[in-house]
């Protein structure tokens, strides 16, 4: 079962039930049923702020695309890529798809983007605190800034 992201920023990720060691008790269920029953993975929605998001994100990214290579992180995509999540940040409708397509080098930003979530949750939060440096204003909370990555990402892989 694949990560599946919500318009919300949500992930659906899927989750496999913990395996249960047979016991001496009689049980009403047939063998075929209960390993059906054990085997059948479960779901659970990660929200922006949990744990566990960051890395489910990055998985979903590569999801979108399992053949990309590594991410590698420039200065410039870097640059652009902190513009980009301010401009959304700060967009009273919070307009993805503009502040994408003002982008020079989308396919650069998107790469420091990944580099980011690749770092998990201290480096989304020393981005943030760059973001508020180089653009002004204050740090984003870690969750924030994690649901901006991921909705910038989508727009891009669209």
């Amino acid at each position: 079962m694949d990560i599946v992201r919500g318009t919300d920023g949500s992930l659906t990720i899927p989750v496999v039930a913990a395996r249960h060691h047979a016991s001496d008790d009689p049980v009403d269920t047939t063998l075929a049923e209960a390993a059906s029953r054990e085997a059948a993975p479960e779901t659970r929605i990660l929200h922006p702020g949990e744990g566990g998001y960051d890395e489910a994100l990055v998985e979903w990214d590569l999801q979108q695309n399992p053949d990309r290579a590594p991410v590698v992180s420039t200065a410039s995509g870097r640059e652009q890529a902190m513009s980009v999540v301010h401009a959304v940040a700060m967009a009273p409708d919070h307009a993805v798809a503009s502040a994408v397509e003002a982008l020079g080098d989308p396919e650069a930003s998107g790469e420091a983007l990944r580099h980011v979530l690749v770092g998990g949750i201290h480096s989304v939060d020393a981005f943030a605190v760059e973001v508020a440096r180089a653009e002004g204003g204050d740090p984003l909370p870690a969750h924030q800034t994690t649901k901006i990555i991921g909705e910038v990402l989508a727009e891009l892989d669209d």
